[in-house]
């Protein structure tokens, strides 16, 4: 990291380089417009981690049909084939999954958001839909990525299959992203109500992802573990495709298929941090008191494999490397992209402004020692253990045309207002403001943020793109930026915005592998 932000003292003083504002490389990824290109990145990651491709490289038959392969390991069928799954990818999975095994599927169970069947079909993704006559049972639930009634049912129907398996079974479990909302089943005498209600305080706290899970899998019959022990003594593949920062399988949906590692000890530590354990319901008290005597202790779950067959990463590989045919240096910053949306947003205003300093004519950047320190303060604030920080500064320094900045990841919202939006959106809309107060230098500068399922927060968008004129024009429009952050109202103003053509609309995409961030900086 020291070595990266040494690169920052060179910025300055690096002269600008005569091919910068008019060669070939420049004029050709100025061929389309930056929001095009943005739109166009977008959408190219999101294909690179669609369902199908990914179970298809994963699984296969043996020729006789008598072994299913999973990469490097063989299991046998004989009529012994069951799967169960839930998140927003697994309807496309289960068709995928469905058309490979054919016969050899006994019966399926899976629970998926509400709506999604139906926007698959509008959108034509035929591909992404069950056949005629399938013999998965499918539940639709869990509106807004929130657990309900629906979603419940079909997590007490996952339960009753995984536990009338025998030793000669076989489950086949797909998870994605969404997973948790989609299979809650509170150990009683817990309520889904109360379960959701303090689930709700903890995130509007800002509760990390692994604390909100940590406490879900203290409460749930099917989560830490919970599925794979149902599904005893029947053997059990997961096949994950991730929405958590560096892929840990305890993690993802909640760790059904993987043994918590987390003790009641760990409940209350995280309840103590966000001062919700004197508030707790009586029911909570008795789950956790109830587990910390439990003298079986922790289950373990050795007859499971899990495998996670698509991530963060491998969309941004695609996306990197689209931007490149488009005429970018492009480097991916991080797959691992989390901490308070704020200071997120100041790591992407200070680099678009270290690339406007790099960009301004020789003796007219002055000194970036306050830019340096900054640098300091936020990496270490954020924590991302692979920031690409030196690459990134480097391909500034070196750079014979546009640059394209990557990452992904899934930062997070504290509420402090009861405005509409999401993560993406109010990422967005903070980078707007502070690219607006900082010093760019003769570079137009584009940030997008984009959550890969297709749904920011409970809005019909994926996300927003802008640029650095946007709090000047908001203010034209009679929109105060600031306003707007105070409440969390970020989908409101980019609906009022330009009348909308600043949100990303891409309808649910079938796949979800967290957010992806891309930061564009073109010379004029």
């Amino acid at each position: 990291m020291a070595a990266g932000l040494q690169v920052l003292a060179r910025l300055a003083r690096v002269p600008l380089c005569p091919l910068l504002l008019g060669s070939p490389v420049a004029r050709l990824a100025s061929g389309m417009a930056l929001a095009e290109q943005a739109r166009q990145l977008f959408e190219s990651a999101v294909g690179a981690v669609l369902p199908g491709p990914m179970l298809h490289r994963t699984l296969s038959l043996d020729p006789g049909g008598r072994q299913l392969k999973v990469r490097d390991r063989s299991f046998q069928l004989r009529q012994n084939l069951y799967l169960v799954g839930f998140g927003k990818a697994v309807l496309g999975m289960a068709a995928a999954a469905e058309e490979l095994l054919g016969q050899h599927l006994v019966q399926g169970v899976i629970s998926v958001p509400r709506g999604i069947s139906a926007a698959m079909e509008r959108a034509g993704k035929q591909e992404m839909l069950l056949k005629p006559h399938s013999r998965v049972q499918v539940f639709e639930g869990a509106e807004d990525n929130l657990p309900d009634r629906d979603a419940l049912q079909a997590a007490l129907a996952i339960r009753q299959l995984a536990e009338g398996l025998t030793a000669d079974d076989l489950l086949l479990v797909l998870i994605s992203g969404g997973g948790s909302a989609l299979l809650p089943a509170p150990i009683p005498p817990v309520t889904l109500e109360e379960k959701q209600t303090l689930t709700k305080l903890l995130a509007a706290r800002g509760a990390t992802i692994q604390e909100l899970n940590t406490i879900r899998k203290a409460l749930s019959q099917l989560k830490g573990g919970g599925l794979a022990q149902a599904a005893y003594p029947a053997q059990v593949v997961s096949l994950i495709l991730s929405d958590v920062v560096g892929d840990p399988v305890e993690v993802i949906a909640s760790g059904p298929t993987v043994a918590s590692i987390h003790s009641v000890q760990d409940c209350l530590h995280i309840l103590n941090r966000y001062g919700l354990r004197a508030a707790l319901p009586r029911s909570v008290k008795t789950v956790l008191a109830r587990a910390d005597s439990d003298p079986h202790g922790p289950h373990t779950c050795g007859h499971v494999l899990n495998v996670v067959i698509g991530s963060n990463a491998l969309a941004l590989a695609e996306a990197q490397r689209q931007a490149k045919a488009l005429g970018y240096r492009a480097v991916v910053l991080s797959a691992a992209m989390q901490g308070d949306v704020g200071s997120v947003a100041q790591l992407y205003g200070l680099l678009a402004q270290v690339a406007g300093a790099h960009l301004t004519l020789p003796g007219a950047g002055a000194s970036v020692e306050e830019e340096d320190e900054q640098f300091h303060e936020l990496v270490a604030e954020l924590q991302l253990p692979d920031l690409q920080l030196r690459e990134a500064l480097e391909a500034v320094v070196g750079a014979e045309g546009p640059v394209c900045l990557l990452a992904g990841g899934e930062p997070t919202v504290q509420l402090q207002g009861s405005g509409m939006g999401g993560r993406n959106q109010e990422l967005a809309l903070r980078v707007g403001a502070e690219l607006g107060r900082r010093p760019l230098g003769p570079v137009d500068v584009l940030f997008l943020s984009g959550g890969t399922d297709g749904q920011d927060g409970p809005t019909e968008a994926a996300g927003a793109w802008v640029m650095s004129d946007l709090a000047g024009q908001a203010t034209a429009e009679g929109l105060d930026v600031a306003t707007f952050l105070a409440h969390n109202d970020s989908h409101t103003f980019f609906r009022c915005f330009h009348g909308g053509a600043h949100l990303l609309c891409t309808g649910l995409t079938g796949t979800n592998v967290m957010d992806v961030h891309l930061l564009f900086l073109q010379p004029r």
